[in-house]
């Protein structure tokens, strides 16, 4: 079945970098693939981090300027290197697939979803 898996999650202080990745597999025939990243914070909603598509990339004003999303088609990976953590970006981050050429931040667009990796970032 398709596949999600995001691995690079971890503890680290504010300031500090961390990227994530994720690998997908067996994601149905279909040209071109929007790609996404998701947070979701304890007691909050899914919210749409980064999103990477045939126009380019799209970021949430939270981390503008902070973190970059990347993708490598030839390996199925899609990263986000994020710098200058601060304490609310600590939250369980998701990577989402759909097909499509434009998409957005909506968590109700993807289909396909990982499982997602903790980031916890102290003050």
């Amino acid at each position: 079945q398709v596949q999600l898996v995001e691995s690079g999650g971890a503890s680290v202080q504010a300031g500090g970098s961390l990227r994530l990745s994720c690998v997908t597999s067996r994601l149905p025939p279909a040209s071109p693939y929007c790609m996404a990243w998701f947070r979701q914070a304890p007691g909050k909603g899914r919210e749409g981090v980064a999103v990477i598509d045939t126009s380019g990339t799209k970021y949430a004003d939270s981390v503008k300027g902070r973190f970059t999303i990347s993708r490598d088609n030839a390996k199925n990976t899609l990263a986000l290197q994020m710098n200058s953590l601060a304490p609310e970006d600590t939250a369980i981050y998701y990577c989402a697939a759909e097909a499509g050429w434009f998409c957005y931040l909506g968590p109700n667009e993807y289909t396909y979803w990982g499982q997602g990796t903790q980031v916890t970032v102290s003050s």
